[in-house]
């Protein structure tokens, strides 16, 4: 499916009666939540997206400064306002109980979930499972690339004027794995998404979720540890980000931890393995 076709299929809710949100949902059967990554959208699953919602209710949005949603420059950026964006979308849908698939920045969204529901006995909702692929989860083992570092420095404000499709194209080549390369209509389909709406003007302040993660690594953690929700990590473990080194470190500290390395796949498996997420993802859930 092309981005274009991804949008048109979709739909939007509005979010503090100013901004509009894009959001899919298709299917039937128990509601399973999406949540992407940086710095790309809801798009990021259209390569399972049809097998999914064969099974399962799905549901997905672009986050606020994301996709095909509101980008507007004056916006506190936090985790947590994603997680409240998330929890107003699942309030006007009327879902209190869900599954949830998440990838690289929505790790991060679902962990300060994951924090209220272990904190607030009477969290509104009830988290079912949580399956987690690459994402830096834990900053011990996170390692951005040179130009997410540069762009939390001042001089990302400057950045941002010179970023475009060749600079994606650069990153995505070295957190992918080498038999699994975004072809190149990929990267322009990428690209045209985050650009999409003067995308890159946001990506700045986006980026400000490394240092959160600095900041809230234990709450974010125990949220992990010490939530009695079924719990699955598909890592591409080519990815020098968060890869099979992450993987270990996960095993090393969750307990029970229920872990799957793809080793010759980088940062994006839902994109370079589909199949074999799909697999395993199916596996977790049958075991519940």
């Amino acid at each position: 499916m092309k981005p274009e076709d991804w949008k048109n299929s979709g739909f939007y809710f509005e979010y503090k009666e100013k901004y509009q949100i894009f959001y899919k949902e298709e299917g039937s059967g128990e509601p399973l939540i999406l949540v992407h990554g940086f710095p790309t959208s809801s798009w990021d699953w259209n390569k399972i997206w049809n097998t999914l919602i064969e099974k399962y209710k799905v549901y997905t949005l672009d986050m606020m400064g994301y996709g095909f949603s509101s980008k507007p420059i004056k916006f506190n950026y936090t985790i947590s306002a994603q997680a409240d964006v998330w929890e107003a979308f699942l309030k006007e849908k009327k879902l209190s109980s869900f599954h949830i698939l998440a990838h690289d920045y929505g790790d991060t969204v679902v962990q300060e979930m994951l924090a209220r529901f272990k904190e607030n006995p009477e969290y509104t909702f009830n988290i079912k499972s949580v399956c987690f692929l690459n994402g830096g989860m834990f900053p011990e083992t996170n390692f951005p690339t040179f130009t997410q570092k540069l762009l939390l420095t001042p001089f990302g404000t400057i950045l941002k004027h010179y970023m475009g499709r060749n600079t994606l194209a650069k990153n995505f080549k070295k957190i992918f794995g080498k038999q699994t390369q975004p072809s190149d209509q990929e990267i322009d389909e990428f690209w045209g998404v985050v650009a999409y709406n003067s995308g890159k003007s946001v990506i700045p302040k986006l980026i400000k979720y490394l240092t959160e993660r600095d900041i809230y690594k234990i709450r974010w953690r125990e949220a992990i540890q010490y939530t009695d929700i079924p719990k699955r990590l598909i890592n591409g473990g080519h990815d020098p980000i968060s890869g099979k080194h992450m993987a270990e470190f996960y095993k090393e500290i969750v307990p029970n931890a229920d872990v799957v390395v793809l080793e010759e796949i980088g940062h994006y498996p839902q994109v370079e393995a589909p199949k074999e997420v799909l697999f395993h993802y199916f596996e977790f859930r049958n075991k519940l």
